[in-house]
């Protein structure tokens, strides 16, 4: 079950001490320590340099002060030494975390020897000033990261007496002095146990009690009545608290184990769970360590294994996020994921950077912890602590399993090994199994798939019953995500399709992704299965009647599995999938046909989503490229289902109106040229049809009037508008003066952006300056659109959103409007308003980012196209529009696509003659301002942030 280690990473396990931690704490060995104890704290020196320090001072402040001062410096000192050593051996969490610990031992202990004797000495303390001091929580596990809490229990056997207060208050005030983070409590043994009784956090606390100096005594006594009055009887109302606070927990965090910044502590698959586990063990159990949990037969010893491996990983990662950040950062976030695969000697190779290995070595961890969690936690089902998942109203309904499986506490497990093991083919028809009766998989049928992955070989893969049995999983149960998340946290679906393995825990680091690539892929088939049940036809009407019409159901599955399978490696990862897809397909059983269709569909799975957000689907030559591409109506069926999958598989929020009014237009542009001929794409048609529709809309309109409308614009108007659009601009420019400038602005939720539509006398630069006053108001273009009339008025249109990629709502408008209205006055100058508001985050500057820029005079008939693809920031249009238009290049249309931190800016361009830009003279001069604009404006956008 350990996961295979990335050729950069270091290994990530210790060694097994060959003895657990001694109990008295002032006796840990060198051995578990980053570096020899003295070298990290030295009580004896440090007592010395104390008592030389104190020697003759009497009031309590120079004390203090004196105090402090001594152990700032031995606290520096032994920090200094721990990080250093740490930076050396960057995999070495666990020595790191209990050499922190041990040095705030040493710092406790010293301050408790201070305040006892030389601030508020007791030579002949009574029976009820006795006082024990306690570490809790993780601090009491012994294990601390370089900026973890120091939770501390001080515990006396009655009434706190004022004598024991003073302790207390004395230790804090030095404590605090020494800039560590102290959670304190003090109480008695029937405190204790009255406050655990009710608070499940402070009996969590107490399970990892430990005894740091005062009388042991009081210490045992606690530790014996809280196992015999409490732990011992309510193990079942713990294990089901910690449950439900794990799940509290996750849903804090997304819920998703893939999320592309985790949180390394609280986050499904972080050090929480792994705690969580311990905490019950100890709990139920009544031990002292986790390896004591293989002799009880929870874990095996390879479970065990692979817990320390997690563990010592995700530790390592929490200390290397402190010391980076100097704080208590537990978030993995993207900026830091770059510097901390550095520390921990990760480097690139493979066509993919270090911080991706990196993450994919982190993913895998995160799967493992929750192996061992869905193991753990049935073991507790077991032993009755736990309630199984189930509602007994269904129970009767429940399939029964057929042999050799059998249901146990609710899971499908093996009851019959031998005749499991004898047929290859059951590693694959447990699965389906799974999916017919309804029930998850045993933990202990899952360790024997995860112990017998050898046996699905060559010969297996190859053998067609087996490849009928996989795609069946996809095909016949409705719910084939599920089995195949199984299968891949289980290694199963790596072994039956090898080429699937380097996607696994794959991340892709941007911030476009929100999933590990094969957790996207996952989520991509989720969807269809979806689509296909009928759940999303309100939502994706044109995907959903296509799969109710019909198509090839095992071509379209099998190209949804295989989309992103050529991803991280140094080729373009869809025509490395085309490749693999040719293999794959006829091995999974598609035949010639349905093999060449998988493999195009894998090879231009990103076309359609390109064509659609890249391009102007309203060109007729965008729809007529797309066409002669896709050739037939199946092939732009299965395409458009499979891009809508894709692109709602990135991630929540990433799927859109705006996206699905795109799609939907080139797919019924498409499917009409397909059905009535590229020849009938052509502009002179279009703007006939779009005068008779603007001449039924204003049909109240003088006939005068309308003549006037219908004249002054040129064609790529008419071709490149709605009706909608050409009405409000009629209605704009009606009547409209030379100096005035006239703004309609509405939201436009069927497309999810706010329209801003302009009228006013056209002059050099005006549309920079609109995308200048947007940039103001923080709004994102994502489309826009420019015309000149035949009698010298500029028509613009533009859709934006706000930084959260929803519409503006009604009460920003008119700030909206003010803005755009002083900018195009020249009130505002946007080029120097935008300095202080162009910036590029922290986070996102460990992202690598290359900047292109390309012509193409074949996309339109009439424009060159010029696309700029290059670092997103609120400034980036701007300087491009205001380059262009320095440089006489007059803009007709703008498409926006933007993918996290990259943006994808396209540029309908014409030269000031109203022709294109052929000559590569001309190209390369412009591409050299373009790239200019975009390095000075970055780095402006740099320093700002």
């Amino acid at each position: 079950m350990t996961p295979p280690r990335a050729a950069s990473a270091v290994p990530a396990s210790e060694p097994a001490p060959t003895a657990p931690p001694p109990a008295d704490p002032t006796a840990v060995p060198d051995a578990a320590l980053i570096r020899p104890g003295v070298e990290i704290f030295d009580p004896a020196a440090v007592r010395a340099e104390m008592d030389a320090a104190l020697d003759g001072l009497d009031q309590p402040i120079e004390v203090r002060r004196a105090a402090v001062e001594v152990l700032t410096r031995a606290r520096t000192r032994g920090r200094e030494v721990i990080a250093d050593a740490f930076r050396r051996q960057p995999f070495a969490a666990r020595r790191t975390i209990r050499a922190y610990a041990f040095l705030t031992d040493g710092l406790v202990r010293e301050t408790l020897r201070v305040v006892r004797d030389r601030l508020h000495p007791n030579p002949t303390p009574t029976e009820g000033e006795r006082i024990a001091l306690i570490a809790v929580g993780g601090y009491g596990r012994g294990e601390m990261a370089p900026y973890s809490d120091v939770d501390l229990l001080f515990l006396t056997p009655y009434k706190v007496t004022p004598w024991a207060e003073s302790i207390v208050e004395s230790m804090l005030y030095i404590l605090w002095d020494l800039k560590l983070k102290v959670g304190h409590a003090t109480r008695t043994v029937k405190d204790c146990l009255r406050l655990a009784r009710e608070d499940f956090t402070i009996r969590t606390t107490l399970v990892e009690m430990r005894l740091l100096a005062g009388e042991a005594s009081l210490a045992d006594t606690l530790r014996a009545r809280l196992w015999t009055e409490l732990f011992r009887t309510t193990a079942s109302d713990f294990v089901e608290a910690k449950l439900n606070e794990r799940t509290e927990r996750h849903r804090k965090q997304g819920g998703q184990r893939y999320v592309v910044e985790p949180n390394v502590k609280e986050g499904k698959g972080g050090l929480r769970d792994l705690q969580s586990l311990y905490w019950i063990g100890k709990y139920v159990y009544n031990v002292r360590a986790a390896r004591e949990l293989v002799g009880r037969g929870v874990f095996s010893p390879d479970e065990y294994q692979t817990f320390r491996d997690a563990e010592t990983f995700l530790w390592a990662v929490r200390c290397h996020l402190h010391l980076l950040t100097g704080r208590a950062m537990d978030q993995l976030a993207f900026d830091l994921q770059v510097e901390v695969a550095e520390r921990m000697g990760y480097r690139d190779h493979g066509g993919r950077r270090a911080v991706e290995h990196f993450m994919q070595d982190y993913f895998r961890h995160a799967t493992r912890v929750g192996e061992l969690t869905r193991i753990f936690l049935t073991a507790q089902e077991a032993a009755h602590l736990k309630p199984e998942p189930m509602l007994q109203r269904l129970l009767s309904r429940r399939k029964k399993a057929k042999p050799p499986y059998a249901i146990k506490q609710n899971r499908l497990t093996v009851a019959d090994e031998t005749a499991f093991l004898s047929d290859k083919l059951n590693m694959l028809r447990i699965f389906e199994e799974g999916l017919r009766t309804g029930t998850l998989l045993h933990p202990d049928a899952m360790r024997l798939l995860a112990a017998n992955l050898d046996q699905i070989d060559r010969g297996m893969r190859e053998d067609p019953q087996a490849n009928r049995l996989f795609l069946d999983l996809l095909l016949k149960h409705g719910n084939p995500e599920r089995a195949l998340r199984r299968m891949n946290e289980l290694g199963v679906l790596a072994a039956f399709i090898p080429e699937f393995a380097p996607i696994v825990a794959m991340v892709q680091y941007n911030m476009y992704h929100h999933y590990t690539v094969d957790e996207h892929t996952i989520q991509c088939i989720s969807t269809l299965a979806r689509i296909e049940k009928g759940e999303l036809a309100e939502e994706l009407p044109i995907a959903s009647r296509i799969l109710e019409e019909g198509v090839n159901r095992k071509v379209l599955y099998a190209a949804v599995l295989l989309h992103d399978i050529g991803k991280g490696r140094d080729e373009d990862h869809s025509v490395l999938g085309a490749r693999i897809a040719r293999t794959v397909g006829p091995r999974l059983g598609l035949t010639k046909k349905e093999a060449e269709t998988a493999e195009w569909l894998v090879r231009y799975h990103l076309l359609m989503s390109d064509m659609a957000q890249k391009r102007d689907i309203s060109d007729p030559r965008t729809v007529k490229d797309f066409a002669k591409a896709v050739k037939s109506k199946e092939r732009l069926d299965l395409l458009t289902v499979l891009t809508v999958c894709d692109i709602r598989g990135v991630g929540p929020g990433t799927w859109n109106n705006w996206k699905a009014m795109l799609l939907r237009g080139l797919y019924r542009a498409t499917e009409q040229a397909l059905a009535t001929g590229l020849e009938d794409l052509n502009r002179e048609a279009r703007e006939a049809e779009a005068k008779r529709a603007l001449r039924e809309a204003l049909a109240g309109w003088d006939p005068k009037e309308l003549r006037v409308e219908t004249g002054r614009h040129y064609g790529p108007y008419w071709q490149g508008l709605g009706v909608d659009a050409h009405a409000i601009f009629a209605g704009l420019l009606r009547g409209i003066r030379d100096d005035e400038v006239r703004i309609d602005l509405k939201l436009d939720p069927d497309r999810d952006a706010t329209r801003a539509a302009f009228a006013m006398a056209d002059h050099p630069g005006l549309f920079s300056r609109m995308t200048g006053a947007l940039a103001l108001v923080g709004a994102n273009i994502v489309d826009a659109r420019t015309y000149t009339t035949k009698d010298g008025y500029a028509t613009a249109i533009f859709w934006i959103q706000d930084a959260e990629g929803h519409p503006f709502e009604e009460a920003r408008l008119p700030r909206l409007r003010s803005m755009i209205k002083r900018t195009l006055a020249g009130e505002v100058v946007a080029r120097d308003a935008l300095k202080d508001r162009d910036r590029i985050k922290k986070r996102e500057r460990a992202f690598a980012v290359a900047t292109s820029v390309a012509f193409d005079n074949d996309a339109s008939d009439i424009y060159t196209v010029i696309e700029v693809d290059t670092r997103d920031r609120p400034g980036l249009l701007y300087d491009l529009t205001r380059t262009l238009a320095a440089n006489n290049v007059n803009i007709s249309s703008a498409v926006i696509a933007t993918y996290g931190e990259q943006v994808v800016d396209t540029f309908y361009v014409k030269d000031m003659f109203g022709l294109k830009f052929h000559a590569e003279s001309r190209q390369k001069a412009l591409e050299k301002k373009l790239r200019e604009a975009i390095f000075k404006g970055a780095e402006r956008a740099r320093a700002q942030g």
